[in-house]
């Protein structure tokens, strides 16, 4: 019996300013068509993220062919084989399936067994261990941060990928949790445990002065080579949204060799391919330089972390969070082209979770605003 794909919006809550996500039911991501996945990629790249219910039984590799088809040029995991991983922030918090390596586990605590990997120790990422500052222990358990806001890529070689897929195999139940942004402004988020946040680029572009917008249209930004190796022994503003600038980044002859071809310059603003508008897309944590219409260049990294935080923190506020409440066999895909993400959460060291995630290191990079396209 053929299905019929239908795709609704997330039901938000009453006074939310999110304007993205959307649930899909009647496809079979097992025996995906071409029919069903044009259905899906017009959703997402019109919705950002899709929640698929009930797909526990989705393997690892349909779960792969799923992402690369938004990039059928694109195979490898879109971190690469991170060189000096062991220096590399992402190191503690990914494993590999082995059968298939483009999908990584993640989450927290012990698992015995799973998909060929044996006696795994899983570990949550936690914001004492990236930012800045910390809530005190005694708070730990009920309040949490946004850990690192940032979207999935190497930002060095390899080009970002189009869309991440998770997977929620196990997820611990129950409580929630207060999200606090810890900046001054009293805001603070109430979310379920271990939450997935997502904010749009889209929102975050729309909500700039005319100003600001011009100004975000015309500057392309260069990240640092080695970006996760470079940034590891820096830390964290309290929102996540970026790092704090104390002169803590591992100097230049200290990262593995740089080839200067690796490093990537990209539009501020990156260009949906369905609908044409524009998101407000940067890395803010792998910032280095900002790259003015003018052919000058801000150098000064932290007034280039002041002047991108300036930008994004609005996009950031709380009604605009869409923060996911995950069940188990929840499938996930977001467009990593045009949102922001964080983990979100602490557990305790018996909260078992276990998520597969995939992304693919695109065939492409992402374009700019059309007009700039034509004029450079």
């Amino acid at each position: 019996m053929s299905s019929s794909p239908t795709v609704q919006p997330l039901q938000l809550p009453e006074g939310s300013g999110i304007k993205f996500g959307a649930a899909v039911s009647g496809i079979d991501i097992e025996n995906l068509t071409d029919a069903d996945f044009d259905v899906i990629r017009d959703a997402l790249f019109r919705n950002q993220v899709l929640v698929f219910k009930n797909q526990g039984h989705v393997s690892p590799k349909a779960q792969f062919e799923l992402t690369r088809r938004f990039d059928p040029a694109g195979s490898s995991y879109g971190h690469g084989k991170t060189l000096d991983a062991k220096r590399s922030i992402l190191h503690p918090d990914l494993k590999t399936i082995p059968h298939q390596p483009q999908v990584q586990v993640i989450g927290n605590g012990f698992v015995p067994e799973y998909e060929g990997l044996k006696d795994i120790k899983l570990r949550h990422p936690h914001h004492r261990t990236f930012h800045a500052t910390r809530i005190p222990d005694e708070d730990d358990l009920d309040f949490t941060r946004f850990y690192r806001w940032h979207i999935d890529a190497a930002l060095y070689g390899l080009a970002p990928p189009v869309v991440t897929t998770l997977l929620a195999v196990k997820v611990p139940g129950g409580r929630r949790q207060t999200c606090r942004y810890d900046d001054g402004t009293g805001d603070e988020l109430d979310v379920p445990l271990g939450t997935t946040a997502f904010v749009s680029g889209y929102e975050m572009f729309d909500r700039l002065s005319p100003e600001d917008q011009e100004f975000a249209r015309i500057t392309r930004v260069e990240y640092a080579p080695h970006p996760y190796i470079w940034m590891s022994g820096a830390r964290a503003r309290s929102d996540g949204l970026g790092l704090v600038s104390e002169g803590k980044e591992v100097a230049a002859e200290q990262l593995p060799e740089i080839d200067p071809a690796k490093i990537q310059v990209l539009p501020m603003c990156w260009r949906n391919p369905v609908t044409g508008k524009l998101a407000l897309q940067v890395h803010p944590s792998a910032v280095r330089r900002l790259h003015l219409a003018d052919g000058s260049v801000v150098d000064d990294l932290a007034e280039v972390r002041a002047t991108v935080h300036r930008l994004q923190r609005p996009g950031i506020a709380p009604d605009l969070v869409y923060a996911h409440d995950w069940q188990e066999g929840d499938l996930v895909l977001f467009h990593n082209r045009g949102l922001l993400h964080s983990v979100v959460g602490a557990f305790a060291e018996d909260e078992v979770r276990l998520f597969r995630q995939c992304n693919v290191a695109a065939s492409h990079f992402p374009e700019g605003p059309a007009e700039v396209s034509q004029a450079a």
